[in-house]
């Protein structure tokens, strides 16, 4: 059996569980693909593909390309990127891994309190040679808007809670009562970009997602607001928020998803000094690459025994 594992960034992977229990021939591509042609001649003989999150697209043209292909695992239990029906019709099993919301709710945190203190002006000032170089902003008393309430929206607030302060929340199914278990308040879109000193996206890429924070948006936010993207890239129209950064319409936007993955060297957000800027690492910690490739390692030996484990579903 010949296995690939996909975008291991950090070439880590085979550290992070047992692969040799399968006794298969496994190759590590560390560097992301976006040639389609040299995808499909890279994966070609590989009988099992791991993903890695949504960072390659397995479309039916891609997959119909890959005819050796019999097994596809990937990590986390929800993967856009994946067309699990047109996996099923090639015969393609999609397995799943287990996933960890924790990390990314942590580094929701890390990223609001990187901006409010200014500390990557003051990092490189530290490295520098020098001292004090910005004013920061405090969060006590201030109103946390969370676009989405689900499981990673709700730990945000209790953090945010903690640091006393006030939580709101708007998606288009939240109701009062389901905010109210968490101690939240739900409240219009409109009033959640109007009253948030911090806005913080936590929604499901989707239809009806995509682009949901744009002009119109931040036209609503206070000058001195912050936005948060942890969530997806296409939730925040790029050249909408783009255009707000130059203006200083809004103070700051701190972001870990983009549009395109791995971001071009060349992109212009890069330039901007109110933009902190992390590379998609909320989920990126020792813990959640235990579960991600010890599952794997599950997936592939029960297919191996066939019979396979934690099938996606269409």
């Amino acid at each position: 059996m010949k296995i690939a594992i996909l975008d291991d960034y950090q070439n880590v992977a085979l550290s992070f569980a047992d692969w040799d229990s399968l006794g298969a021939e496994i190759e590590v591509f560390t560097e992301y693909i976006g040639d389609r042609e040299e995808l499909v001649r890279r994966l070609a003989g590989f009988e099992v593909v791991v993903a890695m999150r949504e960072r390659t697209r397995f479309d039916e043209a891609l997959l119909s390309r890959l005819p050796d292909l019999r097994l596809l695992v990937s990590t986390g239990r929800r993967n856009a990127a994946i067309d699990v029906a047109a996996a099923n019709r090639l015969g393609v099993v999609v397995s799943s891994t287990g996933y960890i919301a924790h990390p990314t709710a942590e580094h929701t945190w890390a990223l609001i309190l990187a901006a409010s203190r200014n500390l990557p002006t003051e990092f490189q000032s530290m490295r520098d040679g020098g001292w004090q170089r910005t004013v920061g902003t405090g969060l006590h008393g201030k109103t946390l808007g969370l676009l989405g309430l689900g499981r990673l929206g709700a730990q945000v607030a209790r953090i945010g809670q903690a640091f006393g302060m006030e939580t709101i929340a708007w998606s288009q199914n939240l109701t009062r009562e389901r905010a109210a278990e968490h101690g939240v308040t739900a409240v219009t879109k409109a009033d959640l970009f109007n009253q948030s000193d911090v806005v913080s996206v936590h929604l499901v890429l989707s239809d009806r997602s995509r682009g949901l924070v744009g002009a119109d948006e931040f036209a609503l936010m206070k000058p001195s607001a912050l936005l948060v993207n942890t969530s997806r890239g296409p939730i925040v129209d790029q050249d909408a928020l783009l255009d707000a950064l130059r203006r200083k319409a809004i103070r700051a936007a701190a972001i870990d998803v983009y549009d395109e993955e791995p971001l071009a060297a060349d992109h212009p957000i890069r330039e901007l000094d109110n933009a902190v800027l992390t590379p998609h690492i909320g989920y990126v910690t020792r813990e959640v690459y235990q579960v991600f490739y010890g599952d794997a390692v599950e997936d592939i030996a029960a297919y191996q025994a066939g019979s396979p484990i934690r099938v996606m579903e269409p």
